[in-house]
């Protein structure tokens, strides 16, 4: 533990919590709270929030030969690849995406999905997927993409929850989780090399970082060695002030195993309006700078989507954080999550709640304009026309890889962003959930797609794990 910081004392009930304190939740993160305890965990009949729940039955492990398909239900391990033919692959709608393999939630005896992320071994260089579940993280051996070998989970630091969120830095995952009291797990990836197929196998944590109690998101500045936890609250002696706000709470990480406090910061000094909960940061994306707008050439920022704006931090100067700007747009709901395309120039934006508050009737794309970084611009609104709820995006070169829960994968071209809504198009997807499409919370949560081999992970709640394969070098895309 970290001088100064303390482990939390405070005696609170084993029950579900938003990622900020009572007294700091808004009327919009209350609805969106009691949305997604409605619509994920309602449907749920082996998760109970706030008790540990109870696993689901063992699956086979995942070199027993699957079973053969159930039209409208999640394949068994270890099912060999389907290709996107004719629209489906296998029970699944696609276009342009295999199915290489898939895990249904079973498998990894959990009551439901949440966060992926992935790793690379860089001695051997057999993918993994780490795959975010309500009780725990589990660790999926890639070395054969077609026969997922579950390895193991790491459990949940106290109670289960809907929420849990990773990311990787030098071989090592960081996890947070909106599980009251949860901390920051660190666990070194390089244990599982070498390890045989065992879903029954716990792992323990190599540190747990109590600087924080809950978290809603991690999120990983690779290049300069720094994560920064955000929508959480901060515990310790001697935290500066912008610790009582629920935005950034910036780790060194350089050393993994010793994570070193750095800073608090936030922008709930704005003057934006309205503001709903100010300086709670839903998630963000922080990197090295190196886009069109030459005064922060090289320097080291965060885009945060904070509720009902994207906010834009200068965090060079650890001590000396500045807010660099906001931006709004219309019909603001509830800024989730979003990422600046392959040249920095523009940032795209989703909003989970535009769609079920009746903003939207479909599935929309919010894009930024940050070519002045002091002066960003909300361009135009990207719609899908397809009625769900967007969530996680991540962009690689010119595609952008969307979890539309209900609607699964979608990737974007993004290559004519700069020419306004027609430059945008849907060229692939692959819908993990066959249940049918509506605008309610379920589905896909998340996509990792940044393997070198070219897969692309999907964790879906409901569902289970996805190993899928684009066709992105179809000649008729």
């Amino acid at each position: 533990m970290q001088p100064g910081i303390r482990e939390p004392t405070d005696e609170e009930p084993r029950s579900f919590r938003s990622a900020i304190p009572h007294s700091r939740r808004s009327p919009m993160r209350s609805f969106l709270t009691a949305a997604l305890v409605l619509g994920l965990v309602g449907c749920s009949s082996t998760a109970e929030m706030g008790n540990d729940p109870a696993p689901g039955a063992p699956a086979p492990p995942s070199e027993t030969p699957s079973a053969p398909s159930t039209p409208g239900a999640p394949s068994a391990p270890g099912e060999v690849s389907f290709s996107c033919e004719d629209g489906t692959a296998g029970e699944y709608d696609c276009n342009r995406v295999d199915l290489v393999s898939h895990m249904p939630v079973e498998a990894f005896n959990a009551g439901r999905g949440n966060d992926i992320w992935g790793w690379t071994d860089p001695e051997t260089g057999i993918e993994y997927a780490i795959v975010g579940l309500d009780d725990g993280t589990s660790f999926v051996s890639l070395e054969d993409p077609t026969n997922p070998q579950n390895l193991g989970k790491l459990p949940t630091a106290t109670v289960a929850t809907v929420w849990r969120d990773m990311k990787v830095y030098r071989n090592h995952a960081f996890i947070v989780s909106e599980a009251q009291n949860h901390g920051m797990q660190v666990f070194d990836l390089t244990r599982l090399r070498g390890l045989e197929a065992d879903a029954d196998r716990t792992f323990e944590p190599d540190t747990h970082y109590r600087g924080v109690t809950n978290a809603h998101n991690i999120v990983a500045d690779e290049e300069s060695g720094f994560m920064y936890i955000v929508g959480t609250t901060s515990v310790g002696e001697g935290l500066p002030d912008a610790c009582a706000a629920p935005g950034f709470h910036a780790l060194d990480v350089s050393d993994p195993k010793n994570p070193q406090f750095s800073t608090c910061f936030s922008d709930a000094d704005s003057d934006a309006t309205p503001r709903t909960a100010p300086g709670y940061t839903h998630d963000a994306q922080c990197l090295v700078y190196r886009g069109p707008d030459a005064d922060y050439n090289g320097r080291q920022l965060c885009f945060a989507a904070n509720e009902d704006v994207l906010t834009v931090f200068d965090v060079e100067d650890k001590q000396n954080v500045v807010m660099i700007s906001q931006a709004e747009y219309p019909g603001a709901s509830y800024s989730h999550q979003g990422w600046l395309t392959q040249d920095q120039r523009y940032f795209l934006l989703d909003d989970e709640l535009d769609e079920i508050s009746g903003v939207s009737a479909t599935q929309r794309t919010l894009v930024f304009d940050l070519e002045d970084l002091d002066n960003p611009e909300f361009a135009y609104i990207w719609d899908s026309g397809i009625p769900v709820i967007d969530h996680n995006m991540y962009i690689i070169g010119d595609y952008a890889y969307q979890s539309n829960y209900k609607a699964g994968l979608r990737i974007l071209d993004v290559s004519g962003v700069g020419e306004g809504p027609e430059g945008i198009r849907e060229v692939a997807y692959f819908d993990t959930f066959p249940q049918g499409e509506d605008v309610q919370f379920g589905g896909q949560w998340s996509n990792y797609p940044y393997f070198e081999s070219g897969l692309v992970i999907a964790n879906d709640s409901e569902n289970g794990l996805f190993v899928l394969r684009p066709r992105l070098d179809d000649p008729d895309l």
